[in-house]
């Protein structure tokens, strides 16, 4: 209600690999000052990166929805 975009994930997703692509996601535009779009993006690029979550299984499923800008 109100909200300008939305995180979602197109299928269930490990926890701990959700806490870790929204805590990537989070410092992108709070401490690097990140547009939500471009800090999705790394985040889920720093993933793919990570050794035992490069499967698109693990970042893939994430999408902005809203305002992406």
């Amino acid at each position: 209600a109100g909200a300008r975009r939305v995180v979602a994930t197109l299928w269930a997703i490990d926890d701990r690999t959700t806490a870790d692509v929204m805590k990537r996601f989070y410092e992108g535009m709070l401490l690097r000052g990140e547009r939500p779009a471009a800090a999705l993006k790394a985040a889920q690029i720093a993933t793919w990166r990570t050794r035992g979550w490069d499967a698109p299984y693990y970042w893939a499923s994430f999408t902005l929805q809203g305002e992406w800008w």
